[in-house]
């Protein structure tokens, strides 16, 4: 993509701007996931040694702009990002004004100040040129290193950006070029794995994907949906009726453009959704009345592995099953480790993302073993779909304005 990266500017000196997003889980004040923080630190590093000053602008929850909650304060963030960072880190308890300009203005080269949680500010979701203005003198030059944010047009992702020098951090140019390489220019084969519980929330995903990519290994509730609109009766299972519909659509796209949708042919289910309730395997297109689909069958499972272990390209977003519940995890789990061995000899680019898939990557323990796993949420749906977030197209629109 074309627009400016800090890393080939001279920092020197200079006051970086920098929106990242710190909006990790804390417990009794305290940090309990620094994944992104670490993240983050790693890239701006390099930057504080070579004499940048940074000035960094997060939101953290969401509070309510009219009641400034100090629950929702990032200053409970500080010592982990110090930790992180390998500097102390000042805080400023405004985030726009006089006091949080002075706090900026005696940074030194090599220093960092945390700003407080722009969400206190309505500015910020209402993408206010005003409050940009008032953020812009804060810094030389604009840094987004929140990819994760990036499909919110903010005021310190779109409209900032329209006021400043503006570059990418070095955490958003790494999560850009992992999912370029897993979607914009895979090598075949290609492969997706797309679960979660529904179809019309993937929608624009499925039909973008079944366009890019070779195969697509759909599971989860979405699955059953596929399923039903074939005729088959899906008895207590999540499914959605009236879905049938885009179902044809998403095949027709598929068919067109030589993508192999593949469902299990065999389910786990049970009567109750428990952990440790009672399973059976039954055949995908003969749910029992009384049963619920909760994980893909040993059939089912042998059929990803053999799919996956001929990729090149695995992209992943969404569970197989209801793997929060044993042993409805099973098929999840299993076919994470797949992917992570595949990734380990080398013959595999693996990216994945989304919460879900995260969380179920970690419960398989294979976390840290893809080519990339992305922390954001909504971004890297709305970029599986195919859409240019605004935040990257605001620094698209800056290199070309400058």
């Amino acid at each position: 993509m074309d627009f400016l990266r800090i890393t080939d500017m001279d920092v020197t000196g200079k006051r970086l701007l920098v929106r990242a997003d710190l909006n990790v889980p804390v417990e009794d004040g305290r940090v309990t996931d620094t994944t992104r923080i670490d993240r983050f630190a790693k890239g701006m590093r390099p930057l504080l040694a070579q004499g940048a000053r940074l000035v960094i602008l997060t939101h953290f929850g969401r509070p309510d702009p009219c009641e400034l909650n100090p629950a929702f304060s990032v200053d409970k963030l500080r010592p982990a990002l110090a930790k992180a960072l390998g500097v102390p880190v000042k805080l400023s308890d405004v985030c726009t004004g006089t006091s949080a300009e002075i706090h900026a203005d005696r940074l030194q080269n090599g220093e960092a100040m945390l700003c407080e949680n722009l969400r206190y500010r309505q500015g910020e979701a209402n993408n206010d040129p005003g409050f940009a203005r008032e953020l812009s003198k804060l810094g030389d030059i604009y840094v987004n290193d929140a990819f994760s944010c990036s499909h919110r047009a903010h005021a310190s992702t779109d409209a900032l950006a329209r006021m400043m020098t503006a570059a990418a951090g070095p955490l958003l140019v790494e999560e850009l070029d992992a999912l370029g390489a897993a979607l914009e220019a895979p090598k075949s084969p290609a492969v997706a794995v797309v679960g979660g519980a529904k179809v019309s929330s993937k929608i624009a995903v499925l039909k973008n994907l079944v366009q890019k990519l070779d195969a697509v290994i759909i599971g989860g509730g979405m699955a059953n949906t596929f399923l039903y609109a074939s005729g088959a009766p899906m008895g207590k299972s999540l499914h959605e009726q009236d879905q049938s519909e885009t179902v044809a659509e998403i095949r027709a796209l598929a068919a067109e453009s030589g993508c192999e949708l593949i469902l299990p042919v065999d389910c786990m289910g049970a009567t109750e959704f428990k952990a440790g309730a009672a399973s059976q395997v039954h055949h995908a297109l003969a749910c029992p009345d009384d049963v619920m689909f909760l994980d893909a069958g040993p059939k089912s499972l042998a059929k990803f592995e053999t799919v996956l272990s001929q990729a090149k390209t695995i992209l992943w977003n969404g569970p197989l099953g209801a793997f929060e519940i044993p042993p409805f995890d099973h098929s999840t789990t299993a076919l994470a480790r797949c992917a992570a061995a595949a990734t380990h000899s080398g013959r595999v680019v693996s990216v994945a993302g989304g919460g879900d898939t995260v969380a179920a990557l970690n419960v398989a323990g294979v976390g840290d073993e893809f080519t990339y796993v992305s922390s954001a949420g909504g971004a890297f749906l709305e970029w599986l779909e195919g859409k240019t977030l605004p935040g990257i197209a605001a620094l698209i629109r800056a290199k070309k304005a400058a």
